[in-house]
């Protein structure tokens, strides 16, 4: 498979497991894994209701978008999961310019 078509390539989410506070080993249909500290990201009126971590430990798969997600509708493009390296400094940006300047 060449770069172009495995980067356009979408992922599910098949599996996951809490391992501590905020904290995801997350698997993936190709099998990949990421773990990933939501902490820095936990900001907003629904993600940060994550950071009760009752409410965050409440994840589960939702086999029908192949992506994580919470009861209060929080969930995350299970290709920006597959991907958070990638992303992970534009959205903590993103979020600390909005929902921290108004906090």
């Amino acid at each position: 498979m060449n770069k172009a078509i495995a980067e356009s390539h979408l992922h599910d989410v098949t599996g996951f497991k809490l391992l501590h506070k905020y904290t995801i080993r997350i698997e993936f249909d190709d099998k990949s894994i990421q773990i990933i500290d939501f902490e820095p990201v936990l900001y907003g009126p629904v993600f940060g209701q994550l950071r009760d971590i009752e409410i965050f430990n409440q994840v589960s798969l939702n086999s029908d978008i192949g992506t994580l997600f919470w009861p209060n509708g929080a969930d995350i493009d299970p290709n920006v999961l597959y991907h958070w390296p990638e992303h992970i400094d534009a959205i903590i940006e993103q979020r600390q310019q909005q929902f921290m300047a108004s906090a």
